[in-house]
């Protein structure tokens, strides 16, 4: 029973939270619409157009009989709910959409297969242009699919610092192309490889300019090339001999200064498609050097200040404007590099890795390896770094247009996601792998044009996807506008969406004044009431001499009237609710539901609430009023009248009369009848043959009461027609008298015994104690030290006297 107690109150907290929980869901709900309701009349929206652009769950609505005396047509852009609410019945609410254009599947090949296929026919994003439809503040979210595909061509440039500190490393380079060509053919079959060699700008002071040193830079027996800043000394070609056989060419030139001017070189590289040779393909540029760089501004020292202007100035394969244009700046080179798609590596000496680490956190697909001091580990590095940068895939967007934001999420190798900036990349991808990135775009404004058009690649490859944005910035509805329409005042503005849209020089709802012609004295007496001195009653805007109304940030609060004088909220209020939770706000009077009245509503008209348990209102004590009972009786409280703390109740107080109609009871007998005859009395044999409340159809009350010789009586009570009746048991239930044999012989039988428990402990007692004497004596005769043959008193008188120095001679 416990246990089933336990649970049932279990349920009763369970169900109870439940209530609690729902009720809260509710609100918050109620308030959101609020929130959104409340920003889309803060806007004071004048056309559908500008409404849609408030927030994504803000409508226009084009019943044109929709405004109410007063009200502003600022007041057709609302939350969609509150729309509704107000029972508008057309409501515009364009929504986004996306539409994909070109979807070419990814390019599933492998390497071994006999047909080729040409970079352009391979696809490794998908899809690769969409247009998007978007609405102010309403996201649109399409995936975007990349694989990596096999066998894909690989350009490669080598472009090398040939400073003197470089000879030995120029050795080992010589035979770099057919080496590399072999083990890039475990990688792709379509692999070309080019060559470049920079110094530094050929002005003081990074190199010498007298004639001896210009002929020959470096110092000693060493015949060295004159300086130079860039030379391209091979395109990109399929030819690794030709590689070797150029390369084994050049010679190792010099200059004054430790750092050297490769970004002239990389710029050159870069922007030099055309004669380098770039194909649209996997494009690496591995630049080797033991030495720092120089970077914009360095040039101010060999007198150098204009910028690089980061265009192609190759001339017989040399880059001529090195003594006129500045080092590009890292900035500049990262941005030339991101846009040809080129992937660097930077082969570098030990000594300046830490350098190089920071510049390769500064240019995105990069990587840096350290290039041991003659550059014999050049082939190992340019494998392992291109399998690191192939490995990551990075995506990047072209410049979005103001109010428009993008934001990633990736799906990556073994179902890691990324969000934020970490939703742009996907790490650990081999060949053959397939990811997946979540795109969302979002605009919060409309911009100066309504198409726009971005563009989404991964870096490092020269695929991209086409994104097109098309904002929806205007209504269906304005499409069908009716210009010169008679219903804004005689054509004086476009009928569009439901509301009028004045011609320039007009105003009013319908354009029915002129800002020229207007008089504010004559046109504020149209807007007072009952020629009062409140324009509109203080709650809104004479404008053209009509009254529009204020709007309230509580979009369910609202002013009406022809002089604004009427609201819905000014009402009287019933436990903290208008009109008590039980009727509208018109112009501030309640107009009541049924069954309820008063100023505010807060009267039912209901009496099921004051029915009492025998089904009489106010258990005839009192008037039910408002749904609530007035006793009459100021003994009786309570809900239903039927609380009476001071009363005796039912059974005592029809005792005596009962008793004495059925019993004759104490007392004169004609008395008894004079007082108690308003009781009809009805006797029964037996207790089962009295009435039982279910039997009845009016209250029933069984009672039983004692007289004054202690016997029972038992009757029921009730009022049948205004008729008080008794159905009494007609014999009395008395108590039997004492039987006195068993109560003498019980007394006699308990002092026997009693005696006899206390002779039984006094012996006992007596036993114990004897014990304890007897095993004390033994105990004391144990204990004596004298033999029982001598006198315990005697003493000897011999004394016996040893002399201590007799030595017993």
């Amino acid at each position: 029973m416990l246990s089933q107690r336990l649970n049932v109150e279990f349920q009763n907290v369970v169900s109870s939270s439940s209530l609690l929980f729902f009720y809260y869901v509710v609100i918050m709900f109620l308030v959101s619409l609020l929130c959104y309701g409340s920003e889309c009349i803060k806007a004071n929206a004048q056309s559908c157009g500008e409404c849609i652009q408030v927030a994504e769950k803000c409508g226009w609505c084009t019943d044109e009989n929709f405004l109410r005396d007063g009200e502003s047509k600022t007041v057709r852009c609302d939350d969609i709910g509150s729309l509704s609410a107000k029972k508008c019945v057309k409501i515009e609410n364009p929504r986004g959409n996306i539409n994909i254009n070109i979807n070419k599947d990814v390019t599933n090949r492998k390497k071994d297969q006999a047909d080729k296929l040409k970079p352009e026919q391979i696809t490794q994003i998908q899809p690769q242009k969409l247009t998007l439809n978007l609405r102010s503040g309403e996201p649109l979210t399409f995936n975007l699919k990349f694989k990596r595909a096999e066998d894909y061509p690989i350009d490669l440039y080598y472009l090398m610092d040939l400073s003197f500190s470089m000879k030995d490393d120029l050795e080992n380079v010589k035979n770099l192309g057919t080496h590399l060509m072999r083990e890039m053919q475990e990688i792709t079959s379509d692999f070309r490889i080019g060559f470049g060699s920079f110094v530094e700008k050929t002005v003081m002071p990074y190199i010498s300019t007298t004639p001896a040193r210009l002929a020959n830079p470096c110092i000693g027996n060493y015949n060295c090339t004159s300086p130079f800043s860039y030379k391209n000394v091979l395109s990109l070609t399929n030819d690794g001999n030709q590689f070797n056989n150029l390369v084994s060419q050049q010679q190792i030139s010099g200059n004054l200064d430790s750092p050297e001017g490769g970004f002239d070189a990389i710029m050159q590289v870069a922007v030099c498609e055309g004669k380098i040779g770039w194909r649209n393909v996997t494009r690496l540029l591995v630049f080797s050097t033991d030495a720092g760089f120089h970077f914009a501004g360095d040039g101010k020292l060999g007198g150098i200040v204009l910028p690089n202007d980061g265009k192609c100035h190759l001339e017989n394969n040399m880059y001529t404007m090195s003594h006129y244009y500045d080092y590009p700046s890292i900035a500049h080179l990262v941005q030339k590099l991101s846009d040809h798609n080129i992937q660097t590596i930077f082969a570098v000496t030990e000594e300046f890795q830490p350098v190089y680490k920071e510049l390769k956190n500064l240019i995105p697909k990069s990587a840096v390896g350290t290039l041991s001091s003659n550059s014999s580990n050049v082939i190992k590095l340019i494998i392992d770094s291109y399998n690191s940068l192939s490995s990551e895939v990075i995506l990047e967007n072209s410049r979005v247009p103001e109010g428009v934001t993008i934001s990633y999420k990736s799906v990556c190798k073994n179902g890691v996601t990324g969000t934020g900036e970490g939703g742009r990349k996907c790490s650990n991808i081999s060949i053959g792998d397939e990811v997946s990135f979540q795109i969302s775009v979002e605009s919060t404004k409309c911009p100066s044009h309504n198409s726009e058009t971005i563009k989404i690649k991964p870096l490092g490859f020269t695929e991209e996807v086409e994104v097109v944005l098309n904002f929806i910035c205007e209504c269906e509805c304005s499409k069908g506008g009716v210009p010169n329409s008679k219903d804004c005042h005689n054509g004086n503005g476009t009928l569009e969406c439901g509301a009028c849209k004045c011609n320039a020089g007009r105003i009013g709802g319908k354009c029915e004044c002129s800002k020229d012609e207007l008089r504010t004295e004559d046109l504020d007496a149209n807007c007072r009431r009952d020629n009062g001195t409140d324009i509109c009653s203080n709650n809104g805007e004479c404008v053209c001499g009509t009254c529009e109304c204020k709007t309230r940030e509580n979009p369910a609060e609202i002013y009406n009237g022809k002089y604004c004088e009427c609201d819905n909220f000014n009402c009287d209020r019933s436990g903290n609710k208008l009109c008590g939770g039980h009727g509208q706000c018109e112009c501030r009077m309640c107009v009541c539901e049924a069954n309820y009245t008063g100023s505010a509503c807060d009267c039912s008209l209901d009496t099921s609430t004051c029915l009492a348990k025998n089904g009489q209102i106010c258990n005839g004590r009192g008037t039910c009023e408002c749904g609530e009972c007035k006793c009459t009786n100021p003994k009786f409280q309570g809900s239903t009248c039927e609380i009476c703390p001071t009363c005796p109740g039912v059974c005592p107080e029809h005792k005596d009369c009962v008793q004495c109609r059925a019993f004759g009871g104490e007392g004169d007998k004609l008395a008894c009848e004079q007082s108690c005859g308003y009781l009809t009395l009805v006797k029964v044999a037996r207790r089962d043959d009295l009435p039982q409340p279910t039997d009845q159809s009016f209250p029933l009350t069984h009672c039983k009461e004692r007289d004054a010789n202690d016997c029972w009586f038992y009757y029921t009570f009730a009022v049948r027609n205004d008729t008080p009746e008794a159905y009494v048991v007609e014999e009395l239930e008395c108590p039997a008298g004492p039987d006195i044999i068993p109560i003498v012989v019980g007394v006699v039988a308990g002092i026997v015994l009693i005696g006899l428990a206390l002779l039984l402990i006094w012996k006992l007692l007596m036993i114990i104690h004897d014990r304890r004497e007897f095993a004390k004596f033994e105990k004391e005769k144990m204990n004596a030290k004298w033999d029982t043959g001598e006198n315990p008193i005697y003493k000897s008188a011999v004394t016996t006297v040893v002399n201590p120095k007799y030595e017993g001679k």
